[in-house]
């Protein structure tokens, strides 16, 4: 019986996963992942992919198979790995980022001399990229045409169950996974990720079940409140794959519920089809800006500042609320990533790529596109940007969205007691009051790094600098 190589990538599933149901129509099934240092993942991705290829070591195991790990460069382990075992083919999810588009090309230019068949199939997006085009076969720049486009021409693929037994195909050897040393040992700041999540196959359908059964009917109305559950938190699964788009898809829309909801939670996972889409197109999205106009941006330089801002110290309460939920676990909000966000470029005036960066080394749903894409919004230079003169404001964004002050007392306990009328701006509580609640601004919270006022005023200027430049 023939024998065929599986590469898995970001499609860490057995159910719904196209790769792995071709290979086993050809033969037997031999599953590698490689860890590839091109791929530059992030301290906290880097935890969630060993408990997930954990979970699929598990899976793989309990039905007859092997997944094999093997770690270095993927464009040269996989052919070398094909040829040992004397695969047919190789099968592999689609690649979308640039770095795995070009060990792509070197493995298919490897399996075309060796005389072995290579074949991707889509696994992570809705389309791929390159099929999603204006009418006059131009690319999308702005979100709402595209979001249209891929309404009309999305037909989710019908379910492909998981396997119930895999044939073995050899056993060439491979790593531990325990010697990847993916872990954090000293000091072990993974313990808020631990309470958090549940990485792998099952957990992403145990947090889809349960999004659906609590949740989805109110997303339109309750996805911008940090202080309640109100998101699906299937991000970090759908970025590794251990779920399929078109699970997801399926699911939302047969569930039960309200259509604004539906239509509104379907928009998103589009939004991340666009990130994907420009990252496709903009292979450099994660550091130059895609207006000309923003590489003049006149950025400051402050350490004190930034390290204020990543670790929650920067004494606005919804802005280290949010910088805490990420550290402690690996997410953070989808509205709070904008305030923060916003915080960072607008009133500290501190370069997006910074903060880009941070996110990537410290969120478990770090998908390159969708990281980058979302910074440049939020900075105006990406496509589709909000304005470069939308700066928001944190304490009004923090009495809109958290206005029972759930979410700050939750993350920044030191003002828990603070009434709600000055949770979110503590340095306009009388001293009466500051006694009160236990807080000593400067002392027991910081005072606040940059004045509002003086920080957007600040941003204004330098926006207004380079606005006449060519974009």
């Amino acid at each position: 019986m023939a024998t065929t190589l599986l590469w898995l990538r970001n499609d860490l599933r057995l159910a719904d996963n196209p790769a792995l149901a071709a290979a086993i129509e050809e033969g037997n099934v031999l599953p590698v992942f490689v860890l590839d240092p091109a791929a530059e993942t992030g301290g906290a991705s880097r935890w969630w992919l060993h408990h997930s290829l954990a979970a699929l070591e598990a899976d793989f195991a309990a039905r007859g198979g092997r997944l094999v790990l093997r770690r270095g460069d993927a464009a040269a382990i996989v052919p070398a790995l094909a040829r040992e075992i004397g695969a047919v083919a190789v099968h592999a999810g689609r690649a979308h980022e640039p770095w795995l588009r070009e060990a792509d090309r070197r493995v298919a230019a490897a399996l075309q001399e060796a005389g072995i068949g290579f074949h991707r199939h889509r696994s992570a997006l809705m389309f791929g990229p390159e099929r999603i085009t204006t009418r006059t076969g131009g690319v999308y720049g702005v979100y709402t045409p595209f979001s249209r486009a891929c309404f009309d021409a999305f037909a989710p693929r019908p379910p492909i169950p998981a396997p119930a037994r895999l044939a073995a195909a050899g056993d060439p050897g491979g790593d531990r996974l325990g010697d990847w040393g993916l872990l954090p040992v000293k000091p072990d700041w993974a313990g808020g990720l631990r309470a958090s999540w549940t990485p792998g196959e099952a957990g992403a359908r145990a947090r889809l079940d349960a999004f659906l059964a609590d949740g989805f009917g109110e997303y339109d109305r309750q996805r911008d409140l940090p202080g309640v559950a109100g998101t699906s938190g299937l991000s970090p699964h759908l970025h590794w794959g251990e779920i399929a788009i078109d699970a997801v898809w399926r699911a939302a829309v047969a569930a039960p519920g309200r259509d604004a909801a539906r239509q509104t939670f379907l928009k998103e996972l589009i939004w991340r089809e666009f990130a994907a889409y420009l990252l496709w197109h903009t292979p450099d999205l994660a550091t130059r800006p895609m207006k000309a106009q923003f590489a003049a941006m006149p950025w400051r330089e402050s350490a004190a500042d930034l390290a204020a801002w990543q670790h929650g110290r920067t004494g606005v309460p919804i802005v280290d609320a949010g910088m805490r939920q990420l550290w402690q676990t690996g997410w953070m909000h989808n509205r709070v990533r904008m305030i923060v966000a916003s915080f960072l470029v607008k009133h500290l005036l501190l370069p997006w790529q910074a903060g880009e960066r941070w996110f990537h080394d410290c969120l478990v749903d770090a998908d390159a596109a969708s990281n980058a894409a979302s910074w440049q919004w939020v900075a105006g230079s990406g496509a589709d940007a909000a304005p470069y003169f939308r700066i928001f404001n944190p304490v009004l964004q923090g009495r809109k969205f958290d206005p029972d002050g759930a979410y700050v007392r939750r993350f920044v306990p030191e003002i828990a007691n603070l009434p709600d009328k000055y949770l979110h701006a503590p340095w306009e509580a009388p001293e009466i009051v500051l006694r009160g609640a236990g807080v000593r601004l400067g002392a027991s919270y910081p005072r606040p790094i940059v004045d509002l006022a003086e920080g957007r005023e600040r941003a204004l200027a330098a926006f207004a600098a380079i606005s006449g430049k060519a974009s």
